[in-house]
Formats: structure tokens, C-alpha cells, sequence
């Protein structure tokens, strides 16, 4: 038995891949065990490779596997293009229909069976998949109860006869595998797991449910991969509470619908990714501008310019800090999974309204889109901080004419902000510069007073927990610093160098900006070396901390920018390369 099992489905993108592999993961979260998946798709509706890849384990993981146990394939371009993650213990699970054969280099095995044909002879062809899943469940010696369950929770709206045929492709797939067992070598069995199902999402999932609990009520959007799915889980629930969400024209109109909204003193955001930010930058000036809330998603994607719309990368970081033009208060926070995107969406509404300003929340693709187990949330954890919102009617003396002072330069740099229509609230709003009452000012000492008063709101700004801070050692070796999904592939890596007498300690940061100098430099200063992993070609997350940081001689880049996430073999392999510098200069 093991402890773990890396599994994937393979085929042309349109003929149900993406299902084939949330039935089996959905299953086996059921089963109680921990999940980690990661799909490779084309940036097309229909035809292409795709495939999904999940890690299935009996205690948490956070990272896709550096092998695989298990690929089933619908086609040849499965094989030739999945085939080198194998071994000689792994098997291949190949439709019959593709003809498959072994590329001259496979050290897997290969079974061939009739998923198609099986599926049409009991119907339809859609049903190779279910025909795959019981193969699969076979070789895994899984009890199909379970995924007979689900079945009937799929398609019992579709009558009994359909949840039948289904559960029958399901069996038949089990029982063609079993004819095949004895032939096969290797342990697929998973130890039995006593746990309870958790909760298994995307990212996307918990950034939506995130600003659901913070009391988002209104969602401005226009469709764009990988963010898509946060507007499609708003849609789904954003009604059910009261709120709305409309898919505007473009992501111009958006930002601007949002910022409204927000001034309105509704609780709102927009999410797009690479292309569509760039588009926001001067609403994002405008919210900085006006000091009015506004929270922005941005799930990264391979660019420049369309580039790689659905594969990995970390390029934008730069241009979230210093993209808009002239100088704003602005936060830029980063969610490290899933569990952690749903805490820190809600944190980052709390933050936009306590200063008054944008905040964006930086994702990633592999983030965003993979699905992974998740604790039970906390829902308590953080509470509504609304800040200097005013509410209610202000009491004025009746013959005071004057604009209520909006932007009143105060010692915090946050001044009082009145919802639209309260009594004794007036005042202007522009992006222009403006004076306390909002009134156009070009006055050089009115200038530098409110240039100055919008910077204190964030000057020495800290957010609860900036850093993920994993220190085992006082005197590392490798300090390893990452952000956003890195971290499941770093943490793994750091645990297989700690086994071969190599001292690790490992930082996610996820407050970006203001970036969190002191804490950062007290973890540098306790390492030899510093690699920073990040998905991009110019290490931009190693130039901000080079800004930041005194980091001498110690910094060295690991970046990776062929749009796949890093392996936890990657982390190792260059933490063994850098031990080994670090003894011969010794």
C-alpha cells in the first residue's frame, strides 16, 4: 500500500477530460483523502492536448507530483506527451481505440483497453470516461461505491436510465481491468484514510466565497482566463444575498463600475488577469486619487500581450506595485493557496476601506485554477472593519454652507468618509488634485499637503501575518523566498534537502507592498544563501527585495518561465547544486 498516488487523464481538449478527472478527485475526496490538482490546458474552446493531473494522499499536499503513477490516455499525443513523467512501475491506461503504442523511451507499462468501444456498446461513447474511472478504480482496488454515489448525485435530474447506463460503463471499466491485473506490476493500492471529506476547490472558489463573507455585494467583470470563474461563482451566489454582478463591456468599465459602486458605500470589486489590468491602471490612479475603496483580483498568466493565456507565470508583480502613474497609496497582498486566498480576499476588502485606497490581490494561474483540499474555513476569523465610513446624518449648524472636509488632512492620512446623500456630507469628488473639500486646487502648498497626507495612510502599514515564516534554523543554509502557489513546491523541496543534512528555511511573503522590510532582513540575515523561486524571466520578486533588502552576496535567482509550475525536484536539485558551492568555499 502507499501513502500517495499520482494520477492523470489525457486527451483533446472537448471530449471530457476536465470531467473525467473531477470525478475521480471528487470521489476520493469523499474517501477523506488530500488532493492537489493541476490542469494543463489549450488556450482554445475545442481540440488541442489537455490533460489534468492529481495528487492523492493520505496526509496534506500542496504541490503536483515530479512523477506519475497513473495515466490514462485517449489518445497517442497522451502518451508522447505525458509518457517521460513515468516509471518502470507505472502504467498506462490507453484506449484501444487510439491504437496506442510505447514511445521507444517509455519505461511505463501499457495497457490497452476498450474504453470507447465498452462505451458504446452499452449506448454512447460519452461514457469512456466512466468506462477509464472504473479501470482506474481496479488497479487502485478502490470500493466504486463511493463513485456510484456520485454518479447518481450527477445525473439523476437526467432520469434513472442515464445514472444507470453510467453506474454499468463504470462496472464494465472495473471488470476489463481486472482481467488485466495479474499482468501488471507495481503498488497503486492507497493506505485507507480515516478522515473526513474536506472541502476541495480552486482558488477562484475561495477568493469568490472570500469577498462573499466580507460582504462584497456588488461585482463589476468581463470575462477573461484564468479569472473567469470568480465572476461565474459570483453569478451563481452574489444573488442569493442580495448582491449583483454585471459582466460589463470591458475591463475599463468595470474598474470604473466597481469604484462607483464602492463610493456609493457598497462593498465591491472586479477580477480580471495580465491583459485586463493593464487596461485598469488609470481607474486604479482614480481610486488612489479620490481615496476611494477598491479591490482588484488579478490571476496572473503567461504574457506579454495575449501570450499564454491559460499556463503559468508571475510577470505582473511589477507592474501591480508601480504601474499607475504618478504616486498612490496602494496594497498589494498575495494569497499563498487556496485556504489562504479565501482569508485574505476578506482581509483585503477590510484593508481598502480602513485606507481608503486599492488594494489588489495577486494570484497566479496555477493557483487560480488548481483545485486542491482546503480545511474547513473559519468564518469568525476576520471581522468587518468598515474603517471611517460615516453612516449616518452629520450634525452641522444649520447655517454652515460649507463642503463637509472629505480629505481633511489628518495625522493618519484616512479621513471620515460619508456615504453619498447623507445630511451634512457634501462635498466634491475628482480626480484632479482637490483641496479638504474636494474642490479643484492646483496651489502648491495644497498640493504637497495632500500628496503627503495620501502616502501616511500606508507608510508604515503592516498586515496581519506579512509573511509565511517556516524557521527551523538560526543559521540556514538556503533561505528559499517565494509567493503565491510556489509554496507547496518549495515547502516539499526544503523537506527532502533537510533529509540530506542541508539546513532550509523558507519565506512566502504576502504583503508585496508596502513591502515588509525588517522582517524579511531578519530571515536574510540568518541564511548563507538566498534563492529566490518565482515564475517569471526578469526575477522581479528578487529586484524588489534587492530595493528593500540588504542582501549582499547571497541572493541567487531560480526562475522558471516555460508556463508550468515549479516541481518539488527543481527546488531540490538546485538546493543540492548550492550546498555543494557552499562547502567547497568553506
Amino acid at each position: 500500500m502507499k501513502s500517495q498516488v499520482s494520477w492523470k487523464v489525457g486527451g483533446q481538449q472537448g471530449e471530457g477530460i476536465e470531467s473525467t478527472g473531477e470525478i475521480f478527485a471528487t470521489a476520493m475526496n469523499r474517501k477523506g483523502y488530500y488532493l492537489y490538482g493541476y490542469r494543463h490546458f489549450s488556450s482554445r474552446i475545442k481540440g488541442g492536448h489537455t490533460n489534468n493531473k492529481i495528487r492523492v494522499s493520505t496526509t496534506p499536499v500542496h504541490a503536483i507530483s515530479d512523477d506519475l503513477d497513473i495515466l490514462v490516455a485517449f489518445d497517442q499525443e497522451t502518451i508522447e506527451v505525458n509518457h517521460h513523467e513515468m516509471r518502470e512501475d507505472s502504467v498506462i491506461l490507453a484506449d484501444s481505440k487510439a491504437k496506442p503504442e510505447k514511445p521507444e523511451d517509455c519505461k511505463a507499462q501499457l495497457i490497452d483497453l476498450p474504453f470507447t468501444a465498452t462505451a458504446k456498446d452499452l449506448g454512447t461513447a460519452l461514457m469512456k470516461n466512466m468506462v477509464a474511472v472504473g479501470a482506474t478504480c481496479s488497479l487502485m482496488n478502490l470500493d466504486t461505491a463511493t463513485f456510484e454515489t456520485l454518479i447518481t448525485n450527477m445525473f439523476e435530474k437526467k432520469g434513472d436510465k442515464v445514472v444507470e447506463m453510467n453506474i454499468q460503463a463504470l462496472n464494465e471499466g472495473y471488470r476489463l481491468m481486472q482481467e488485466q491485473l495479474q499482468s501488471v506490476s507495481g503498488d497503486f493500492e492507497l493506505d485507507n484514510t480515516n478522515e473526513d471529506p474536506h472541502l476541495y476547490m480552486i482558488g477562484n472558489d475561495a477568493i469568490g466565497l472570500g469577498a462573499l463573507s466580507a460582504g462584497s455585494r456588488f461585482m463589476a467583470a468581463y470575462p477573461i482566463t484564468p479569472a473567469s470563474e470568480i465572476m461565474e461563482y459570483m453569478i451563481e451566489n452574489l444573488p442569493k444575498v442580495g448582491g449583483t454582478v454585471v459582466q460589463t463591456e470591458d475591463e475599463i468599465a468595470a474598474a470604473n463600475m466597481a469604484i462607483g459602486s464602492n463610493y456609493a458605500g457598497v462593498r465591491s470589486f472586479t477580477a480580471s488577469a495580465g491583459p485586463g489590468l493593464s487596461l485598469m491602471m488609470e481607474a486604479i490612479g482614480l481610486s488612489g486619487m479620490t481615496e476611494t475603496p477598491f479591490v482588484v483580483i488579478n490571476t496572473q498568466r503567461g504574457g506579454p500581450s495575449t501570450g499564454l493565456p491559460t499556463k503559468q507565470e508571475q510577470s505582473d508583480l511589477m507592474q501591480m506595485i508601480y504601474g499607475t502613474h504618478g504616486d498612490i497609496p496602494k496594497i498589494v497582498v498575495a494569497p499563498t493557496d487556496a485556504e489562504d486566498a479565501f482569508y485574505l480576499t476578506m482581509e483585503a476588502f477590510n484593508l481598502a476601506e480602513a485606507y481608503q485606497c486599492p488594494v489588489i490581490v495577486l494570484s497566479d494561474l496555477q493557483l487560480s485554477l488548481g483545485k486542491q483540499t482546503v480545511q474547513q474555513l473559519d468564518y469568525n476569523k476576520i471581522e468587518i472593519n468598515r474603517g471611517e465610513l460615516l453612516q449616518s446624518d452629520i450634525e452641522r449648524d444649520e447655517d454652515d454652507k460649507a463642503y463637509f472636509k472629505r480629505y481633511a488632512l489628518t495625522d493618519s492620512g484616512v479621513s471620515p468618509r460619508p456615504i453619498p446623500g447623507l445630511k451634512g456630507g457634501i462635498h466634491h469628488v475628482t480626480g484632479v488634485e482637490h483641496n479638504e473639500e474636494g474642490k479643484t486646487s492646483e496651489a502648491a502648498d495644497n498640493r504637497q499637503q495632500q500628496m503627503e497626507k495620501r502616502m501616511r495612510k500606508t507608510q508604515h502599514l503592516l498586515i496581519n501575518k506579512p509573511v509565511e515564516l517556516d524557521e527551523a534554523h538560526s543559521a540556514a543554509d538556503i533561505l528559499y523566498i517565494g509567493f503565491i502557489s510556489t509554496k507547496g513546491a518549495i515547502q516539499e523541496g526544503k523537506e527532502r534537502l533537510e533529509k540530506q543534512d542541508i539546513k532550509v528555511n523558507h519565506l512566502q511573503i504576502r504583503q508585496l507592498h508596502p513591502f515588509p522590510n525588517k522582517i524579511i532582513q531578519d530571515a536574510v540575515d540568518k541564511a548563507s544563501k538566498v534563492v529566490v523561486a518565482e515564475h517569471n524571466y526578469q526575477g522581479q520578486l528578487a529586484n524588489i527585495l534587492k530595493m528593500n533588502v540588504n542582501l549582499g552576496d547571497k541572493l541567487i535567482n531560480q526562475t522558471k518561465y516555460d508556463g508550468t509550475p515549479f516541481l518539488p525536484h527543481e527546488i531540490e536539485e538546485k538546493g543540492l547544486a548550492i550546498a555543494k558551492e557552499i562547502k567547497e568555499l568553506v
